[in-house]
């Protein structure tokens, strides 16, 4: 239905060509500093930047894939990519100090990272179950039911509207870290780690973009069979 609707494209359009640009830049900017050597590993600036912020309990794990690097709350336990663990590279001490941040977020009690583990169920739960209500209330021509699956759509939203603060707090905690811990001794090393970190920002906004595009659509989609049943 939706495959072939030009509407969709019109809401759809702008935030994914924002998807696309935020995806190119994050590379870019990656790839660059990534060339861009440092003292450090990233796995020898986990350790550094843990042991400084007191955070003995969290683990280290490595994961053999690229960029999939993240901080697991339900376990303590950092995750880096083989790319950013044993390479030392102003890009790999970046995204390090951005997934400790994650790691002090959790270790405050930081209400965004408690919201967004909350809707993680909710989240799973509607992303198969909102398209499934939403096709069926189309075909049986069932507004009740068209409207069931919008609010679980709304779901994906509220998660991408909740996971934004999160990243950009961890950005500025990474940055904090990294000022004030002389893991990157120079001003050039800290401006690079400066356009990584607010690069992989922009892919969260973009995330935001598409998921409130999406939502809009169905819901527009929605409000045209409430009015045509009236």
């Amino acid at each position: 239905m939706w495959f072939w609707d030009p509407l969709y494209f019109i809401f759809a359009l702008p935030a994914l060509l924002l998807g696309l640009y935020a995806q190119a830049k994050v590379q870019a900017a990656y790839q660059r500093w990534l060339q861009a050597p440092a003292r450090w590993t990233g796995l020898e600036a986990a350790r550094r930047l843990l042991q400084t912020a007191g955070l003995y309990e969290v683990r280290l794990e490595g994961v053999p894939s690229h960029l999939t690097d993240h901080y697991d709350p339900t376990t303590k336990t950092l995750r880096l990519s083989e790319s950013v663990a044993g390479v030392p590279s102003v890009a790999s001490v970046a995204v390090t100090a951005h997934e400790v941040g994650h790691a002090l977020q959790d270790a405050e009690g930081y209400w965004g990272l408690r919201a967004r583990a909350a809707l993680v169920p909710a989240v799973n739960f509607g992303s198969w179950l909102g398209p499934v209500l939403f096709l069926v209330g189309f075909v049986l021509r069932s507004p009740s039911l068209v409207w069931a699956g919008v609010l679980f759509f709304a779901a994906a939203a509220v998660f991408a509207l909740v996971t934004l603060p999160v990243e950009l707090d961890a950005s500025r905690r990474a940055l904090r870290l990294l000022e004030g811990s002389g893991l990157l001794g120079t001003e050039a090393e800290r401006a690079g780690a400066k356009e990584v970190l607010w690069a992989a920002a922009l892919t969260y906004v973009a995330a935001l973009a598409q998921a409130l595009s999406t939502l809009a659509y169905y819901a527009f989609l929605a409000m045209g069979m409430s009015r045509s049943e009236e």
